[in-house]
């Protein structure tokens, strides 16, 4: 009888103040699909540095005639050289670290290039001569690019080497960025649902305070009286929280899963459905406790006046 009652109470909260707890599950489903859509990106960005690192290769540029840097002597390189360098790749010291190892002449270069700036004017202008020859190097563990780069770089004929890896590190860099902007977003409209659920209850404290009087004098004790306060302000955020677990998981399925993976151009994972079902309790256990610790607050601030 006595939880029946709480029950009751809490009920007779919502219905008060119906406005309000709208209000409070649109700013929680707002602030916590900002938080899952976070979380995902996390996931997806771990998931492509997997993918990514795995499948990045060092590069080793040789000499053009247009080149004037000090292993380049103003003419494209030899066949001497890039016999040089074969040899140097197929050697014990580096060849133990090498996967795959394939070079490019000017004619296979250009062919690639046309084929990614197809339609580009800027294609128009480009001549074989002017694109450098390749070595293209797959590492066991592409963590070690350093011993290829240390080992190559400075031989003659070869312009530059470069690990792909660095390019990464820059996209990956603005995703995080992308993804922490979204977290501080999160953040924000969380604090604000907060105030409105601390708002809502002292309202609706006011709105009942000749029971709450009541209450006291019959000698209810003050946990009685602020359970269905705070009851009210879980009950507005665990709605708000289903519905951003239900957008989470529908981002998933109808925009990553449905459209992405199917229009991406590249063959890669991509968070799945069951990576969002993890998210959904921590999108409720988040909603839970910041409606708890608000209503908590709110109510017991109110009792002490």
């Amino acid at each position: 009888m006595r939880f029946a009652l709480i029950w009751s109470e809490a009920a007779s909260g919502l219905r008060r103040n119906l406005s309000m707890v709208i209000s409070v599950i649109l700013v929680t489903f707002i602030s916590l699909t900002f938080v899952g859509s976070a979380i995902l990106m996390q996931m997806q960005i771990g998931q492509m540095k997997g993918y990514w690192y795995d499948r990045a290769q060092v590069a080793v540029y040789m000499c053009t005639a247009t080149d004037s840097s000090t292993t380049c002597t103003g003419s494209d390189a030899s066949q001497q050289q890039i016999n040089a360098v074969k040899a140097e790749l197929a050697s014990p010291a580096l060849s133990k670290y090498i996967k795959k190892s394939t070079f490019e002449n000017h004619a296979a270069v250009y062919s690639e290039f046309k084929k990614q700036f197809k339609n580009n004017p800027v294609a128009d202008y480009v001549t074989p001569d002017l694109l450098n020859q390749t070595f293209w190097i797959s590492l066991h563990d592409p963590n070690q690019s350093a011993v290829i780069v240390q080992a190559v770089s400075s031989m003659a004929g070869v312009q530059s080497v470069t690990d792909q890896r660095q390019y990464l590190d820059q996209i990956f860099s603005m995703l995080n960025v992308a993804s922490f902007t979204a977290i501080a977003i999160a953040v924000v409209m969380l604090i604000a649902a907060a105030l409105l659920i601390a708002t809502t209850i002292r309202l609706s404290a006011f709105s009942r305070r000749r029971e709450l009087g009541i209450m006291r004098l019959v000698g209810a004790s003050n946990r009685f009286i602020q359970t269905p306060f705070v009851l009210e302000g879980i009950f507005a955020a665990v709605v708000g929280s289903l519905l951003a677990g239900g957008a989470t998981v529908g981002i998933v399925k109808f925009f990553v899963q449905g459209y992405l993976a199917k229009n991406a151009g590249v063959v890669m994972n991509f968070v799945t459905v069951s990576d969002a079902a993890v998210v959904v309790p921590i999108l409720l256990l988040a909603g839970v406790l910041v409606a708890g610790i608000a209503s908590n607050i709110a109510i017991s601030r109110y009792l002490r006046v």
